[in-house]
């Protein structure tokens, strides 16, 4: 290559060297009052305190007219963080509380029917949420009974029809058990914990640590928390207002008006029965989901109430 060439290349290159040093050196024009070119002394103010929601704590508080010592500190700040976890999960709690309209009058009814106090259908809100969840043991629905366990206490469990998902039949046998475990342990605290942890668990837990008051008891972390997370829906739902939840008596959901169809004979389909009826098989399921299968089987001397809305 001539050298003249050579000359004029690395003129060039020296001329587009110094452009661009240019720019790099040249004084930025964009905007700098934006929060990110605040100084050092304005980054560091802190948040402003109405941003953070600082809970009421009640000075006094009792599960089934039993005292909780919330003068020690140690249960104090146990519900306190059981009350943070609700109140800040806003969208399951705002959930929960719509839902709650459909099912908490009657669970209470029943609960006062069989004489177990009312603050166990907050148990039912901590056990399941007030749906029919599976647990990964095997639990079933509202009151997560496990199967031997339904069946114990006049639950009809098989493949075909599994009533631990029928909510008002399983109410009614939650508060048989609740009762028997009254009997055995004469405290209702004590009786809701062992509904998390069993009856043999807890009372072995009693007697290793010469303690029957829970409150004074070591116990694993599941269930040293569960009393506390049933005490903080107690406190939470009976003062929604006080931890920012605000519903108009309009959000909360209900279900229609019902009418009960008692059956006693074999439904080969119940896709083809509800259509004859005029519904759908999804809102068969929906209003029974102890039905487990597309048909349903009828035992002699048994029968089934399959609840549909009213037609209007």
């Amino acid at each position: 290559m001539p050298r003249y060439h050579l000359f004029f290349i690395y003129g060039m290159l020296a001329l587009c060297l110094a452009g661009i040093g240019a720019i790099l050196l040249q004084k930025p024009t964009r905007d700098t009052t934006g929060p990110q070119f605040m100084d050092r002394q304005q980054r560091m103010s802190p948040i402003p305190l109405d941003s953070i929601r600082i809970f009421p704590i009640p000075d006094t508080l009792s599960f089934a007219g039993e005292r909780v010592p919330l003068n020690r500190q140690d249960i104090f700040e146990r519900l306190e963080r059981e009350i943070y976890s609700i109140a800040y999960w806003q969208s399951n709690t705002v959930l929960l509380m719509k839902r709650s309209a459909k099912y908490l009058p009657e669970i209470s009814k029943t609960l006062q029917e069989q004489g177990v106090p009312d603050d166990f259908k907050y148990l039912a809100m901590a056990e399941s949420g007030l749906a029919n969840v599976t647990s990964p043991a095997g639990a079933k629905g509202f009151w997560q009974f496990m199967q031997g366990t339904a069946k114990d206490f006049g639950l009809e469990v098989n493949r075909n029809v599994d009533e631990r998902y029928h909510w008002q039949k399983a109410t009614k046998a939650a508060t048989a058990y609740l009762n028997q475990a009254h009997k055995k342990f004469g405290n209702w605290t004590a009786v809701a914990a062992s509904y998390n942890m069993g009856q043999a668990g807890f009372s072995r837990r009693q007697s290793e640590q010469l303690e029957e008051d829970y409150y004074q008891l070591l116990l694993n972390d599941e269930t040293s928390r569960y009393i506390f997370r049933i005490l903080a829906y107690k406190v939470i739902f009976e003062n929604p207002q006080d931890y920012g939840f605000n519903l108009r008596p309009k959000d909360y959901y209900q279900d229609p008006e019902m009418e009960i169809v008692t059956v006693e004979k074999d439904i080969s389909n119940l896709a083809e029965w509800a259509k004859g009826r005029g519904y759908s098989y999804k809102e068969l399921k929906l209003y029974n989901p102890w039905m487990r299968e597309r048909n349903l089987n009828v035992r002699r001397g048994r029968t089934y109430q399959i609840l549909l809305p009213k037609k209007s």
